[in-house]
């Protein structure tokens, strides 16, 4: 990688993200050495500006940031970490420098599943079930995702609130796969979704679709 420490006299600023999350935790300054040895362990290593020295986050406080990728921006003088934080970053005892808390989404799960069942498509591992979904074929995991919404739709009706969660959530795996399928993504949903919510959407599409009078051309 090609990092411009000259542009600051020997330093560049790393902003440091959390690779999950997506959240920004904090912002150090790097010289080559910072950057080498955080390469060279797997956590984070800064330059104190103060101390003049080099410290490794989490070396006192047992909270390391450890390494997952390190990226440089179009100038190459700025770093982009992302890691895996232990513990809290901020020295305050908070989440991030920011005082916000660092959360993970459960929704955000949906695009890391979308990306594990593009990966089972493209490496087909024996033993896998989703491999095995895929060599079936689309009539097959079609079936599957009808299957899955009946079961849902009955334990809306009659089940527990347990039992819809479980159900629905075969439903989305199965529709998921079936997306991949077809070479499509929860995210091609997302975005019709997204088109649908703008107020400027076709209202008598979407009021013909909902009385069940809709026409497809």
């Amino acid at each position: 990688m090609d990092i411009n420490f000259e542009k600051m006299g020997g330093l560049v600023p790393a902003i440091v993200q959390d690779a999950r999350t997506k959240n920004v935790l904090m912002l150090g300054f790097m010289n080559k050495e910072a950057y080498d040895k955080t390469i060279e362990t797997g956590k984070v290593t800064f330059w104190s500006r103060t101390r003049k020295c080099l410290w490794t986050k989490g070396e006192t406080s047992g909270n390391f940031l450890n390494l997952v990728s390190a990226k440089i921006d179009c100038d190459n003088d700025t770093l982009l970490l992302r890691v895996n934080p232990v513990g809290p970053v901020c020295h305050k005892g908070t989440d991030t420098c920011w005082g916000e808390e660092n959360i993970y989404e459960p929704i955000s799960f949906l695009a890391e599943l979308q990306e594990f069942i593009d990966k089972r498509k493209e490496e087909m591992p024996e033993g896998s079930y989703t491999t095995a979904l895929f060599k079936k074929g689309t009539k097959r995991i079609a079936q599957k995702v009808g299957e899955e919404a009946l079961e849902t739709v009955i334990e809306a009706v009659s089940g527990s609130e347990e039992s819809l969660v479980y159900e629905a959530s075969d439903m989305i795996y199965h529709l998921l796969v079936l997306l991949a399928d077809k070479g499509l993504s929860i995210n091609d949903v997302a975005m019709e979704l997204m088109k649908r919510h703008n107020p400027d959407w076709d209202k008598d599409r979407r009021i013909a679709k909902y009385n069940g009078t809709y026409k497809r051309k």
